[in-house]
């Protein structure tokens, strides 16, 4: 018998509370915004071992990927993070206060400011990001590589779906 979790006690209830409607979907979601949850909590707790919150790893990393001279305009931070220009104000603030990161002005555009990973910021983004990957193992490791393998096919069909193509930088 396949263990049980805690969505199938709710589909279960809405199967005798509202039989007509198929629950399917609503556990299927259910299932997606419990595990990220507890995603969230195993990231953020990962991230605040190495000194840092998720949306400054999320803008260190950016800036990391990006190549050399680890360095973007706040629109492509902006792109990539999916939040508001407050927000990425607040964490380069953050960051630039903690030494890892750094303004520069643009070249081309006087307008435009650069944010730049300072030698600090990209030490410490390489250090965290051989144990980010090993934690994410951690959280994965309940499936096999087949497994992972038509899980990451699924979302990206559903993601495609829902419109998530865009290139990010």
């Amino acid at each position: 018998m396949q263990q049980r979790d805690t969505v199938d006690d709710i589909v279960e209830q809405w199967a005798r509370a509202r039989p007509e409607l198929d629950a399917g979907p609503m556990a299927l979601i259910g299932r997606l915004r419990r595990l990220n949850v507890r995603v969230d909590n195993a990231l953020r707790e990962y991230f605040t071992a190495c000194g840092l919150d998720s949306s400054e790893f999320d803008v260190l990393a950016t800036l990391r990927r990006s190549g050399e001279p680890y360095e973007l305009n706040a629109r492509a931070l902006l792109k990539s993070a999916m939040v508001t220009s407050g927000a990425i104000t607040n964490r380069v603030d953050r960051l630039s206060a903690k030494g890892l990161v750094e303004r520069n002005p643009c070249p081309t555009d006087r307008r435009a400011v650069l944010v730049r990973l300072t030698p600090a910021g990209k030490e410490l983004i390489d250090g965290a990001l051989a144990g980010h990957v090993r934690n994410e193992e951690r959280i994965l490791s309940a499936l096999d590589a087949d497994e992972r393998s038509r899980l990451d096919a699924l979302l990206r069909k559903l993601l495609i779906a829902h419109g998530d193509t865009e290139p990010l930088l």
